[in-house]
């Protein structure tokens, strides 16, 4: 990889990266395109049996209007003589709206008739209501259901899709990265991203509909109601785009804070044994406290700002609540306008401000949503330093013939070179020892083989393949490794084993652990090979958890065997009895060994010492001994080290 230098990126291009990233974590609805349509037919079924309600309350309240003032009339009509009845006719037509041909016989026919029908229509009207709430709430179920199911998939393929990601990506990307930053954003992030899915994007469109559905309603119904409203829209919008705009930002810096957080809290636990050997119980609290109170304090800075956005929101309905009051009641003075409709348009009021009240949460809900996304597909997107070429061939079942040629080495492609022009073969069925000083290089070269990086220049080959040429896969299955680092997982010691061959026969999983002298100590357990072993192997000492990796390599009859450091945490004695089996297994195949100690690799075909990442010499123990300064240094400050131990 190549430093660059990058311009910062404005506001607005963060904003658009992060837009465009939610539009990527959207489009993985399509992979369920009939069942993520499902929930929105029934959020318009729900929605429409919403927009419903009101006019069923016109209904209600004019029934009970006109048949209360119906009642009234004809009880004022039948306490007056016929002759004042018939003087007082033109006023009362007037009143009521009726044309001022109306008899009064007609007229009194007409109000028993409206007075009469009151109670079927209120009834009417009341069966309805509970026939759009029955429908809304069946309807409003299926939707949530399926809006959590799509989300629950969604975020099930993104949480996949990113661990495939990082099992993916080469060394030098993890060197990089924090293990608690790929954690949150495995977790956190993609749930911030489903919760956008499963009820952001729903009440978005939700709202959308209910919108829509009341403005072509109080067109309809009212022009001059409805155009006492439309002002106050456009206001709300701005609002939202404000808010939005200063929101985002705010949101990455919390996953930023809450990843550090992650992270502190996954070293300490990890290494929890060191903090209270070295009493670092209050250090460590202190410096978990402050990263939990960075985090405290940008959530504050967020609910600070969305307490000013909800007021504003509220402000406006208030205006336009007052609007209607106004104009609507100007409109019942005049006759032109009955109570039921004035409460059907206030009611379709508040269904046009309500989604507009809605849209802060949305906004919230999406702001979260985009800035993970954008944290997500950062990991979706990284490209590895170590890929196979599109014409890469399988390797055919090698003999063990490797060559490192003019190899030289950096780490990020930066600084100087862990190792400068190496060059070194190893022939079918050698064993070549790797000693040198720390920081000599040997852990480098064994990276290099099994192509955990690339050479920064020249070239690595077994039996003449150059390794960039050939699949990942057919590389790594044909080599066995122990790393210095013991890594064992929570499992049975027959899983731990097997784990590089699942299918092995239970013999083949005792020769293997027979061989690495861990088949004794494991039948000393109750439960043998079935016995559990606690995370990362905590329950097992370090000589048994060396033993037990030693066997997961040698499961797999590998023809190339690395072993870094492999008996580095046991006592003399069963150093020896595995050095003895590793003896053995090694003839045939091509190892290498790093091993601190030089009695474990003085019977190596070769011995390759190193300093300051260049080969120093190459040879066998008596040679060295002979022609290599550094090494009969080593190996003289070794003997003596251990005369004392000899002695007693």
């Amino acid at each position: 990889m190549q430093a660059s230098i990058s311009r910062p990126v404005s506001r607005r291009e963060a904003q658009a990266a992060d837009n465009a990233s939610l539009k990527r974590a959207l489009q993985y609805l399509t992979r369920y395109r009939s069942q993520a349509v499902v929930p929105y037919v029934f959020l318009l079924i729900s929605a429409l049996s919403q927009l419903a309600v009101p006019t069923l309350i016109r209904r209600v309240i004019d029934a009970v209007t006109s048949g209360y003032v119906a009642d009234q009339v004809l009880q004022g009509l039948s306490q007056i003589p016929e002759s004042m009845a018939a003087a007082a006719l033109p006023r009362i037509l007037t009143a009521l709206n009726y044309p001022q041909e109306t008899t009064l016989e007609a007229l009194r026919a007409a109000l028993i008739a409206q007075r009469d029908s009151a109670p079927a229509a209120l009834l009417n009207a009341l069966l309805f209501m509970l026939g759009f709430a029955v429908l809304r709430g069946v309807f409003g179920f299926l939707q949530a259901y399926w809006a959590e199911k799509n989300s629950q998939a969604v975020a099930y393929d993104l949480r996949n899709d990113l661990y495939a990601k990082i099992q993916k990506l080469s060394f030098s990307y993890h060197d990089r990265n924090q293990t608690g930053q790929l954690m949150i954003r495995a977790t956190d992030d993609v749930e911030k991203v489903r919760l956008f899915i499963g009820q952001g994007l729903v009440q978005l469109v939700g709202a959308a509909i209910l919108l829509g559905g009341t403005l072509i309603i109080l067109f309809s119904t009212n022009v001059p109601l409805a155009w006492t409203t439309m002002p106050l829209l456009p206001a709300a919008a701005i609002i939202f785009v404000v808010f939005s705009s200063l929101a985002r930002p705010m949101f990455t810096l919390v996953q930023q804070k809450l990843s550090r957080l992650n992270t502190l809290l996954q070293e300490n636990l990890a290494g929890i044994k060191v903090i209270k050997a070295f009493t670092r119980e209050k250090e460590q609290q202190a410096k978990f406290a402050h990263a939990a109170d960075d985090v405290m304090q940008q959530q504050i800075r967020l609910a600070r700002l969305f307490t000013f956005l909800f007021p504003f929101i509220f402000l406006v309905a208030n205006l336009g609540q007052a609007g209607i009051l106004y104009v609507g009641g100007k409109q019942i003075i005049a006759g032109t306008l009955t109570l039921g409709e004035w409460q059907q348009f206030s009611m379709y009021i508040m269904y046009l401000f309500f989604p507009i009240a809605m849209f802060g949460m949305i906004i919230t809900q999406m702001s979260q949503a985009a800035a993970s996304a954008q944290r997500i597909f950062e990991i979706l997107d990284a490209r590895s330093d170590i890929t196979d070429k599109p014409d890469a061939i399988a390797l055919p079942p090698v003999r063990g013939h490797i060559r490192f040629e003019n190899v030289s080495f950096r780490y990020f492609s930066t600084g100087e070179p862990v190792l400068d022009r190496v060059s070194f073969e190893a022939l079918p069925g050698e064993t070549i020892a790797l000693l040198g000083a720390t920081g000599s290089g040997k852990t480098s070269i064994i990276n290099l083989l099994p192509r955990f990086y690339d050479p920064t220049e020249g070239r690595v080959t077994i039996d003449g393949y150059d390794l960039r040429d050939v699949t990942l896969s057919s590389l790594r299955s044909q080599i066995g490794i122990v790393l210095q680092e013991t890594t064992l997982f929570s499992g049975t010691i027959r899983e731990n084993i097997a784990f590089g061959k699942p299918d092995a026969t239970e013999a083949e999983i005792i020769a293997a652990a027979k061989a690495a002298q861990a088949h004794e100590f494991i039948m000393s357990f109750p439960d043998g090979y079935d016995t559990y072993v606690g995370e990362r192997g905590q329950t097992l000492s370090g000589g048994q958890k060396q033993r037990i990796a030693i066997a997961r390599a040698l499961l797999l009859n590998p023809r190339i065997l690395i072993l870094d450091d492999s008996t580095s945490s046991v006592d003399l004695a069963t150093e020896a009895a595995i050095q003895r089996a590793l003896d053995e297994l090694m003839k045939g195949r091509t190892s290498f060994v790093i091993a601190q100690r030089i009695s474990t690799v003085r019977n190596a075909d070769k011995i390759i010492v190193l300093e300051k990442g260049r080969v120093a010499a190459i040879g066998k123990h008596e040679e060295l001994m002979e022609e290599n300064p550094i090494y009969a240094e080593i190996y003289n400050s070794q003997i003596l080290a251990h005369q004392p131990e000899a002695a007693l």
